[in-house]
Order: C-alpha cells, then sequence, then structure tokens
C-alpha cells in the first residue's frame, strides 16, 4: 500500500512538472502579447509558477529522503535477520520466475 502512495506522489509530481514546462511555454509564447490584462495574467501566472516550483522542489526533497529512510529499514532488517531475508528474497524470486514463465 505504501508503495502505491509512493508511486503516486511522484506520478503527481511528474504531471506537475510537466504543467509547469506547458505554463513557462504558454507564458514564453504570449511575450509579444500586449495590453493591461495581459501583462496582470502573465506576472500572476509567473508567481505562481514560482511557487510550484518551489513546492514541486520541496516534495522531491521529501519523497527522497522517504526513500532513503525506507532503504536503510530494509538494510537494517537484513543485517539483523539475515536468513528471513535470504527466504524472503527466495520466495519473491520464486514468485516473479512463476510469474514471468506463464508469459
Amino acid at each position: 500500500m505504501d508503495q502505491r502512495i509512493q508511486l503516486s506522489k511522484e506520478k503527481v509530481i511528474s504531471d506537475l512538472n510537466a504543467v509547469v514546462a506547458d505554463a513557462e511555454e504558454l507564458l514564453s509564447a504570449t511575450t509579444g502579447q500586449t495590453g493591461e490584462k495581459i501583462a496582470e495574467i502573465r506576472s500572476r501566472m509567473q508567481e505562481h509558477l514560482k511557487q510550484a516550483k518551489g513546492s514541486l522542489s520541496e516534495a522531491k526533497g521529501t519523497l527522497a529522503a522517504k526513500a532513503r529512510g525506507a532503504g536503510h529499514a530494509v538494510n537494517d532488517y537484513a543485517r539483523q535477520n539475515p536468513w528471513r531475508a535470504v527466504g524472503a528474497a527466495m520466495g519473491f524470486g520464486l514468485v516473479l520466475g512463476l510469474l514471468i514463465s506463464r508469459h
């Protein structure tokens, strides 16, 4: 369950990166447009993009820290319970082998 949450967070970050890139492209495409309303919208959009980039950077850092924490937890468990870790790896390999051989 936790891995699905991790993957969905990564998907959200990826999607937001795409939105930010598209918004930046839109801003650069409308550079030649004039008018007070256009200038106001462009200014607000640039500020929102700046905030979104900051939030994305924080989210990436949080995800990386959580991934490192999970890696350390797995490493610690494997060091404390080496035979259980070997058994789990063998079981996982067996299941994966069965699934691959069916396709």
